[in-house]
């Protein structure tokens, strides 16, 4: 039996390295170590709930010291047990996510095989991506064009971009011509063939968002993410008989019971369980699974580091209704590329799987004693914290 002795939250900062936006200024490892000295990493969210989630690895610990790291189903039910609030709170699932996904990369190591094989096996053996976090600092039109253009030039075949600049809640006439020219300047950049994926960050009331949806139809865009508050399910129900334009969220689900509403209510045309919110591997599959049932595809959100990167990258290549994969690879700072060797490249806009055991990559533990830090320094000052930096104005 592989006993698990520590669970352990490791916050990474390079002053000076932050990336495309505010929340990636940080990454949020959890290292698990069994007493036969085996260890596995995984990865949870980095936003301004960085210190919480990591105090919430610790509480974990104290729970999962002396179980058996293969048992991924009991360790679950005893953490939910443990946990009264563990279904409806980000921090808990977020904590719990990381160590489930820490566990299959031993499981995998141990076992000597990479973790899509121990999913079911390959449907693929490289995973289509979409480009995030490419327009850092564009407001223009022609500003998003050129950026677009060279993401083309490097093979992408999708991106995605949120064109609404400071506008909350509701967005004027003003606000909405100013998205319709950014995104017509970049899909006159990229052409028809490339799909362009549209970012709606659940900011908007039901009104604004099919306002905004209708007139941005005309660039036929694959999808629009989170087009309104997520909790706003009327809302959304509105969208639906409003627009044409189809429909991508699920980053902020956090349980299947949530999940099951949208699907059954046919409220969502893609799918975008985060891996490292939803409960990990473990988790994240059953979503997969269920959403299957549904016939609808599943375009893993992840807007974090390389660990949730690869373990992503590794589901997407055991589950058959894959449709792309969400990525900030290449407009990360040096340093988290860094955590895993640069080993997981993208050529023509796609990622092999990697066959490794466990993650599938090695990870540089010597460059996480360097970046460590006790505790995130977390500040909002101004610009939205979540939205991708030099992009909103006022």
């Amino acid at each position: 039996m592989s006993t698990i002795l520590e669970v352990e939250p490791h916050i990474l900062h390079r002053p000076g390295e932050e990336g495309s936006a505010p929340w990636a200024s940080y990454v949020l490892l959890v290292k698990v170590t069994t007493k036969d000295g085996r260890v596995g990493w995984g990865e949870t969210l980095s936003s301004i709930r960085v210190n919480s989630v990591a105090k919430m690895v610790k509480v974990l610990s104290s729970v999962m010291r002396g179980r058996d790291v293969f048992n991924v189903e009991g360790n679950r039910l005893e953490w939910y047990r443990q946990d009264f609030n563990m279904p409806i709170s980000i921090e808990s699932t977020a904590a719990y996510s990381a160590f489930d996904i820490a566990s299959w990369d031993i499981i995998g190591r141990e076992l000597g095989e990479p973790i899509h094989r121990l999913l079911g096996g390959l449907t693929r053996d490289r995973v289509r991506v979409y480009a995030n976090g490419w327009y850092e600092g564009a407001q223009r039109p022609e500003e998003f064009a050129e950026k677009a253009r060279g993401l083309v030039e490097r093979g992408y075949t999708a991106l995605k971009f949120d064109p609404f600049g400071q506008y909350f809640d509701t967005i004027d006439a003003r606000g909405i011509s100013e998205a319709v020219e950014r995104v017509r300047a970049v899909r006159e950049a990229v052409g028809d063939p490339v799909d362009i994926l549209i970012e709606t960050h659940g900011r908007f009331n039901a009104e604004s968002a099919i306002r905004a949806a209708q007139a941005l139809e005309r660039f036929n865009p694959l999808f629009m993410e989170e087009p309104v508050h997520p909790e706003d399910i009327e809302g959304l129900v509105r969208f639906r008989q409003g627009t044409r334009v189809r429909v991508a969220l699920g980053e902020r689900i956090i349980n299947k019971g949530s999940l099951i509403q949208y699907l059954k209510h046919g409220l969502v045309d893609y799918l975008q369980t985060d891996i490292g919110r939803f409960g990990g591997l473990t988790e994240a599959r059953k979503a997969a699974a269920i959403a299957e049932a549904f016939s609808v595809p599943m375009a893993f959100h992840n807007a974090n580091g390389p660990i949730l990167h690869a373990a992503t990258i590794q589901l997407d290549a055991a589950i058959p209704n894959f449709a792309l994969q969400e990525s900030f690879y290449d407009h990360w700072p040096q340093w988290k590329r860094d955590l895993i060797y640069d080993s997981m490249p993208i050529v023509n806009g796609y990622v092999k799987v990697p066959g490794k055991p466990g993650l599938g990559v090695d990870v540089n533990e010597k460059l996480i004693e360097e970046l460590k830090v006790n505790e995130a320094e977390v500040k909002v000052e101004g610009a939205l914290s979540w939205a991708v930096r030099g992009t909103v104005s006022g």
